[in-house]
């Protein structure tokens, strides 16, 4: 039977897809973007979080925990040593449909609004079997949705897009060596699903974070357009970098350490999108 760790369930999410939704957020994601704010829902095995605020500096933690070149892992016996019980495991393990009655609670209200479930991650492609099955529990039920960074096979994503309603799909560099720079992997595949989503008349927006000096460059953003021109996308949503995106980081044990300047405010650059009669959503 397929199951998946869930790092978090959000409720009554607005920026996530039409409506008000709840977004599942799967763990595990094979691409190592500097810029996560979501370190949490890097790894697929299950770790184990230190709420910063109240901790004494003890060391108890410390003791159990695993010294590493990135910082410290801690065990399941450091949640024990904790005298103020500051640590939790970061994700909890559902199979579909348990994951479904959970989620099923609050899908009148979900309806009502126009919204439904999305899933996010992590990257919830990387979980085919468990988000497919989930997905389709769901049918009929509510509107089913998908934050993506677009990284799989396209076989994959042909069936998972089978089987939802709205894509929330990320297109973050367009030059392949920029791309494999800052994600760790290259965006062929990408693309490809890209022209794969656009062909199969799925409802979908395409998102863009706007990482200073990064992705937010004149000459990103204009093969960005480019791009959407060409396959005749006339709307995008830009997000503005989170200066506290670092702050996740010391909870899992880890240091927040970009190449890029995160002092620098991004820059949208809306007229590059204007230029191509393209619709931009600063979010």
């Amino acid at each position: 039977m397929a199951e998946a760790l869930v790092f978090s369930i959000e409720e009554f999410s607005t920026f996530d897809g039409p409506g008000i939704r709840t977004t599942v957020f799967l763990k595990g994601c094979p691409l190592r973007c500097e810029w996560c704010h979501n370190p949490e829902g890097q790894s697929y095995e299950n770790e184990v979080i230190k709420t910063q605020y109240g901790c004494t500096n003890c060391g108890e933690c410390l003791k159990s925990a695993e010294k590493t070149d990135s910082g410290y892992v801690y065990s399941e016996k450091s949640i024990l040593a904790c005298p103020n019980r500051l640590l939790r495991p970061a994700g909890r393990l559902y199979i579909p449909q348990a994951l479904v009655d959970e989620l099923s609670k609050n899908i009148n209200l979900l309806n009502k609004s126009g919204g439904g479930v999305t899933f996010s991650g992590g990257e919830p492609l990387s979980h085919p079997e468990f988000l497919i099955d989930t997905l389709k529990l769901l049918d009929n039920k509510t509107n089913r949705a998908i934050q993506t960074s677009g990284f799989c096979s396209n076989e994959i994503f042909k069936a998972v897009l089978e089987n939802v309603d709205y894509v929330l799909f990320d297109i973050k560099l367009v030059d392949d060596k920029q791309h494999i720079k800052y994600t760790g992997v290259s965006n062929r595949s990408i693309l490809q699903n890209l022209e794969t989503l656009v062909k199969s008349g799925k409802d979908f927006v395409i998102r863009t974070p706007l990482i200073p000096t990064v992705t937010d460059t004149v000459q990103n953003l204009s093969e960005i357009a480019l791009l959407l021109d060409g396959f005749n996308i006339r709307e995008i949503d830009l997000l503005p970098y989170n200066k506290v995106a670092g702050g996740k980081y010391a909870a899992v044990g880890r240091e927040f350490k970009p190449s890029f300047d995160e002092t620098k405010p991004p820059h949208p650059h809306t007229e590059i999108f204007e230029r191509y009669d393209i619709k931009v959503n600063i979010l």
